[in-house]
């Protein structure tokens, strides 16, 4: 069942976990999930348990999972319909995207913080990305960051002045020009706006991110470059992240409308291999 619906009310006082058992890696941000197979069939209330972890957590890890291509998507449409991306398809599995880098490596998806493919016009509630292989000598961690806190802890006069305001994102700036990619036709280009409420939670997020965030709307290129990176350098912050160590056959779920992530490129040359579906989201 898709989450971006806005008559779903959560209720993060009332969870009980019968099913699962939650470990919380930090205050503030992410959860490791235990005594759960996600290759088996959920049922409704385990699914109902992760879903509420999810929203309590913004990001949950699992430990030790054996999935096959299948059930990874599977897994991944009990929260919804599958998302396509814009460039990167796995050939005979065009919802998979692969993750990996090796010795041959120029660059890896995910070095700049960012939430995932925001030029979109209805960009993806999560993601879910399933490590087959990690680096031999340890690195390749990827570090979360709380978008709800981001904004909380913004004095009163910023919130006020970036409530309302929209901001473009572009894939061309992102695929066409920091990762050199060829790729035909358009890319997604969209205005979303600078803080988002999110559909389940109604918590507000900051929704701007180096990776795709061009320019806020309304403001000279002067103006907007210092108001973003401003927010940026706020929401980088350490006391809003986590950080999580992958181990082969690990699963990192994140919400995508409220948080921010980055890859570790620490390991080259080594070698680090996933696979990642993404739950397709609504117009923010």
């Amino acid at each position: 069942m898709p989450d971006d619906r806005p008559d779903r009310h959560f209720d993060n006082d009332r969870i009980v976990y019968k099913t699962i058992r939650v470990e919380p890696l930090t205050p503030t941000i992410g959860a490791e999930i235990f005594d759960i197979d996600l290759a088996q069939t959920l049922t409704a209330q385990q699914f109902d348990e992760i879903h509420a972890a999810l929203m309590r957590h913004a990001v949950i890890f699992f430990r030790d999972q054996q999935l096959t291509i299948e059930q990874h998507k599977a897994f991944g449409r009990r929260f919804g319909e599958l998302d396509i991306h814009p460039t990167s398809r796995m050939a005979g599995h065009p919802e998979v995207i692969e993750i990996k880098a090796d010795e041959n490596s120029k660059y890896i998806a995910g070095e700049v913080w960012h939430s995932d493919v925001t030029a979109s016009p209805t960009p993806p509630m999560g993601s879910i990305l399933y490590m087959h292989q990690t680096p031999a000598n340890g690195g390749g961690d990827t570090l979360f960051v709380n978008m709800y806190r981001a904004y909380e802890t913004l004095a009163e006069p910023v919130r006020k002045m970036i409530d309302g305001l929209t901001a473009i994102h572009d894939g061309d700036r992102v695929w066409r020009g920091r990762q050199k990619k060829t790729v035909p036709g358009e890319l997604p280009r969209s205005e979303h706006p600078v803080v988002r409420i999110h559909p389940v939670t109604g918590r507000r997020a900051l929704y701007v991110n180096r990776n795709f965030t061009e320019q806020i709307v309304g403001l000279s290129r002067l103006e907007s470059d210092a108001i973003l990176d401003m927010l940026y350098r706020h929401s980088e912050r350490d006391d809003f992240k986590c950080r999580f160590k992958w181990r082969p056959n690990s699963i990192a779920f994140w919400d995508n409308r409220c948080t921010m992530h980055q890859a570790m490129w620490d390991y080259y040359p080594q070698k680090r291999y996933g696979h990642r579906v993404t739950v397709a989201g609504t117009k923010p």
